[in-house]
């Protein structure tokens, strides 16, 4: 069966197409700058190897750049599926909706729950519904489902989800912790079963947005984002914890609650502390030069990744496994050895060399470590595949 997986951003559009229960890729795109007419396009075949990289394309809505992958899908030439009606569905990397947890198809209900919590995730759902109704246009008789981002923490124990409010709020309003990026912790869950018995795992998934998960048996223990996206450790824009009564507090101060909210979740994290930028790269780089603020920034981004990690491990009552992954964790070997070496009480004894040379996957700790250490490639698209796939044989064998 060949599935389609689309991850949708406020100006990007990327594209795997997949042969299932094969989890093999047949062939890839991606669109930078959508709606702009300077768009970047790249598509390859990863059958044949073929590939074309085009710049400065008008690509004015998500429409036409759909349309212009589809064409490059099915191209006689160079494409990898005979037609449009070969795809049996398109799964999407969904993030949140008011009251499903979990994989759905993409009905009407699925995405008016999505609108209703679109003042959570403004950034996120936006995109998508659009893109998702874009989708349903140009392919009205192949199945939408959605893989949310809250799936893979549904089993994270009431007593680690709850907040300490009124309750009513919790179920009046569903205020509680949530869990993001699991689409990415379930494969970092489904490596850690197949490649071991790693019961006690515990995932980084560090990038321009971070998260840390607490796995157990293969299953969402606890994570560090709350009930929204701004939540947990620091991200690239976004502040990550803080006190809920900074807000009314800058309002008495003369701010608006338009300022306030751009300033946690556009002018936060790394760029607000370094003032230098939201790309890790461009801040470790200030800081090798004397940048104070640009070492301030990675200090307390270090400092809270720490903080999460120590709480699971208590949690968890022991560890098996350290696992980085996203663009941070796969690609600075900086971070990776000031976590390590922070944590060496607990046993972990990282191969300085290994983790240093590192170049894509592998373990980085030392023969010796009592905890294994791993960097594991992100591959979200892989999970919402799967996940798309059995939704589809499940709506196949009970006959909806």
């Amino acid at each position: 069966m060949q599935v389609l997986v689309s991850n949708v951003g406020s100006t990007s559009l990327k594209f795997k197409l997949f042969s299932m229960p094969e989890d093999q890729v047949l062939c890839e795109a991606r669109i930078e700058r959508v709606g702009s007419n300077t768009a970047i396009y790249q598509y390859k075949n990863t059958l044949t190897g073929w590939s074309v990289k085009q710049e400065g394309l008008q690509v004015r809505s998500y429409a036409a750049g759909i349309r212009l992958f589809l064409k490059d899908m099915t191209d006689e030439s160079h494409g990898a599926a005979q037609s449009v009606s070969a795809v049996k569905g398109v799964g999407f990397k969904t993030v949140l909706a008011k009251g499903y947890n979990g994989v759905y198809e993409l009905e009407a209900p699925v995405l008016k729950a999505m609108r209703d919590f679109l003042f959570i995730a403004p950034a996120h759902n936006t995109p998508y519904l659009s893109a998702i109704e874009e989708f349903r246009n140009i392919m009205p008789d192949v199945s939408m489902v959605g893989v949310f981002e809250t799936a893979f923490h549904a089993t994270i124990p009431l007593k680690h989800r709850m907040y300490a409010i009124p309750y009513e709020w919790y179920e009046k309003y569903q205020v509680a912790r949530m869990g993001y990026h699991g689409a990415s912790f379930s494969y970092i869950a489904q490596q850690s079963q197949e490649d071991g018995s790693y019961s006690k795992v515990i995932g980084c998934h560090l990038g321009g947005s971070c998260s840390v998960c607490a796995i157990k048996d293969g299953r969402s223990y606890d994570s560090s984002f709350g009930f929204s996206l701004q939540s947990g450790i620091p991200h690239a824009n976004r502040c990550g914890d803080t006190d809920a009564y900074l807000i009314p507090f800058l309002m008495n101060e003369g701010l608006s609650q338009e300022e306030i909210l751009e300033g946690l979740s556009k002018r936060g994290g790394l760029l607000g502390i370094s003032g230098v930028g939201n790309d890790l790269r461009e801040v470790e780089a200030a800081a090798a030069e004397g940048n104070e603020r640009a070492q301030l920034a990675i200090d307390v981004f270090v400092v809270s990744v720490l903080r999460y990690i120590g709480s699971f491990y208590v949690e968890l009552g022991g560890l098996d496994k350290l696992v980085f992954t996203g663009g941070i964790g796969e690609n600075s070997a900086h971070i990776r050895a000031r976590i390590c070496k922070a944590l060496s009480h607990i046993g972990i004894i990282l191969d300085t060399k290994a983790n240093q040379d590192l170049k894509g996957e592998g373990y980085i700790s030392a023969a010796g470590s009592a905890v294994k250490v791993q960097v594991i490639a992100a591959n979200e698209e892989l999970g919402v595949a799967r996940e798309t796939y059995q939704c589809i044989c499940r709506k196949k064998k009970t006959g909806i």
